[in-house]
This record gives C-alpha cells, structure tokens and sequence, in this order.
C-alpha cells in the first residue's frame, strides 16, 4: 500500500454511528490517538442532529429514500458522483470485488454504498466490529489504506452463526486484527489467521474515576451488582436462579442490575416465579457517575455471562475494589484472575455460582482485602488508558 502523503497519520475508524456518552472504549481511543498526533476520520452508517459537534471529522454515508423510485433516482445520483468524484477509486473497488467473484449487480451495490468511504484519504481504515467489514472487504484496498478489523466477543462468536460464511472472504484479505483477549486470538487461529496478523488490545477505564469514595459500610443484607445490557447472552436468568438458591440456604441479599434491554420483562417475571423479585432492582440505564455510586455501595460484582468479549464493568468494579465474581465465558478468564482477584465459576451452573458466593461471604475480611487489593492493583498496572493508548499507537506505527 502508498501511504498518503499527509502532514500526520490519518485512521479511519468505521463504526454504524457516533459513539454515545456511554460508549467510552471508542472515545478514549479516538482522543488517545489524536493526543498522540494521528488525525482521526469517522465513517459511519448514521448521522444524529447531536452529532455534529464531535471530537472528530465524521463522515456519513448516504441516506437512500425508502420510496421507490427516490431510491433509485438517489442510487443512480450517487453512482455518477463516485465515478465522476473519484474514479480511480470506484474502478479500483469495482475490479477488486469482480475478481472476487461477486456479481454486476451486487458490485455496482456495493460501489454505490460504500463510495462515501471513497472522497477521503487515510492511511489505516479500522472497521470498530466484525460486521461493518463485511461487503466493504476492497474498500481500504480501493482507498491504498491498510486494513485493520476489531473482533469484540458477539461478532466473532454469534455473528457467523446467524450469518454462516460472512467472514470467509475478509479472512482471504491482508489485515491486520484487533481482538480483546488471548481466547480470542486463539478463536482466530481457527479460521487460519497467523498470529502475527493479530494484536490483543484489552479494554481500558479511566482509572482516577473508578476509585473508591467511600468504603463499603456492613449492612445486614448482602449487596450485589451487575452492570449490562439485557441481553440472553449475559447469563441473567443463570443469575437469578443462583441468588434464589442462595435465598433458600437464608443469606439476606439485594441485587441491582443496571443496564436495559429487550429482555427486562422476562428476567422481571424470572425474578417473580423465583420467589426473588423483591430482593432485585432494575434500575434501567445510568449515567457513568451514577453507575459508579451503585457499584460502590455494593460488595460482589456478579458478570455471569453465557458470551462476553472482556467487559468494561467488571475492570471498574475491580478497580473500586469490589469481590468479583464471574463466568468463564470467552474473555472474563483473563478479566479475573481466579483465586487472585476474583473467581470464575463455570458458566450456566447456578448450583456452583450460589456455592461460590456463599464461599465468599463465609471468608474473613482478611482473606476478603486480599482479593479486593489484588483486583485494584492489577487494573492499575494493566487496563489504564495510557497503556492502550500506547498499544493502538504500536498498532497503527509497526504495522
């Protein structure tokens, strides 16, 4: 690849919209990297009103109108623009995709789509999921920008079971791969992904916000906590089987679960049959510093998840020196060190989750400070931002 004669590297990051207030892996990296002296670029697939005022240059593609005929009108409008604005580019995507074996239809699809990409110079473009890659394979071949590609947990371990196949043609590519943990550079060795086409970036917190205020008072009840999105994927109902259990061998408790989702109504009604639902709050979703003052008036964080890339939250919940316990599930064994600074309990086992719990209330406060001084240590040392930052700077550099 050329690399464009630019005053400072130029990446550009492909995500499906501008990342929300919440969303803070993608906004430290994009300030880490312009903090660093890249330029930084935005491709995404939807633009919002509020968005205008981002940190970066954001590039929207195309709206095409639901209506019939102004779909075609806009598609042929789009598709005189991309070879008349840039047709070097076009016929560089247009001959890239046919060798491919991808058909006229489908090219000239694709052209027009992804032409927005096509009007701006970069030297790495950097799809942020698994997902936003696929039919865009030629995209950064056909702007002389290497290719890199982020696999975060969902889209490298359920997406190619409702899609089969979607990945087999970007794996024939010449990229360079952002995964979140070692279990998941083991999972890209099985589509025959060299190791050196490979970089394990971890997660990051803004380490100096998730430091404990206040220490956790003794309560007569036993407080929980999880931090996550709705979903089936986060072991919830796996969750609260094991507090009703937990319940029945008579430890008093209350769990919060902060986060929402498609879901809620079938973990409400799960809490209900479960003879819990009075000892559990669904607080919806909150915003970073209320989510903090959850988790500081709580002892165990609980991440049970069935999938889970890395999880964020759990980072800062060790960070604030909660008793983490967690699943075993893809990432969440290197999140927590078991024994160490937390415990991972093999997923979908209730039994064992409520024993382990159990366990954990019964140690001294000792043994207890022990792994919670071990958890925040370890976090300082090893998911700051400067150290990602540091790491997407290696990444884009020695590449």
């Amino acid at each position: 690849m050329t690399k464009h004669k630019t005053e400072r590297p130029t990446i550009g990051i492909v995500l499906s919209t501008v990342p929300r207030y919440s969303e803070t892996f993608f906004r430290n990296k994009i300030k880490g990297l312009q903090d660093n002296g890249f330029r930084v670029i935005l491709f995404v697939d939807y633009l919002e009103p509020e968005d205008s005022n981002f940190a970066c240059k954001v590039v929207a593609s195309n709206v095409f109108n639901k209506n019939t005929f102004k779909r075609i009108w806009c598609s042929f409008l789009a598709l005189l623009k991309s070879f008349f604005m840039h047709p070097k580019r076009s016929s560089i995507l247009y001959t890239l995709n046919k060798r491919d074996g991808i058909s006229f239809k489908e090219n000239m699809k694709q052209v027009i789509l992804n032409q927005f990409f096509l009007k701006e110079d970069v030297d790495w473009l950097h799809f942020g999921f698994g997902m936003l890659a696929v039919k865009r394979e030629n995209v950064a071949a056909a702007m002389c920008a290497k290719m890199a590609v982020s696999f975060r947990g969902y889209d490298l371990y359920l997406s190619p079971l409702k899609h089969p196949g979607c990945y087999n043609m970007l794996f024939t590519k010449d990229i360079q791969y952002h995964v979140l943990s070692q279990e998941m550079k083991q999972e890209l060795f099985r589509y025959k992904i060299s190791s050196n086409k490979i970089q394990v970036i971890t997660p990051a917190i803004d380490i100096p916000f998730f430091t404990a205020n206040t220490a956790v008072e003794n309560k007569n009840r036993l407080e929980l906590v999880t931090v996550a999105r709705l979903h089936w994927k986060k072991g919830l109902v796996y969750t609260l089987e094991a507090l009703a259990l937990l319940k029945q061998s008579g430890i008093a408790f209350h769990y919060t679960i902060i986060g929402a989702g498609s879901e809620k109504e079938r973990l409400v009604f799960a809490a209900y049959q479960l003879g819990i639902l009075e000892d559990v709050t669904f607080t919806g979703k909150l915003v970073q510093s209320e989510v903090k003052k959850q988790l500081e008036q709580a002892a165990i964080y609980l991440q049970y998840s069935i999938q889970e890339g890395f999880c964020n939250a759990v980072i800062e919940a060790q960070a604030l020196g909660l008793l983490c316990v967690v699943s075993n599930a893809e990432g969440l064994a290197e999140n927590v060190l078991d024994g160490k600074t937390g415990w991972v309990v093999p997923k979908r086992n209730p039994v064992l989750l409520a024993n382990k719990i159990e366990t954990i209330v019964k140690l001294s406060e000792a043994e207890k400070q022990k792994i919670s001084k071990n958890a925040i240590t370890r976090v300082h040392k090893e998911f700051g931002l400067i150290k990602q930052q540091e790491a997407f700077v290696h990444f884009y550099s020695e590449n």
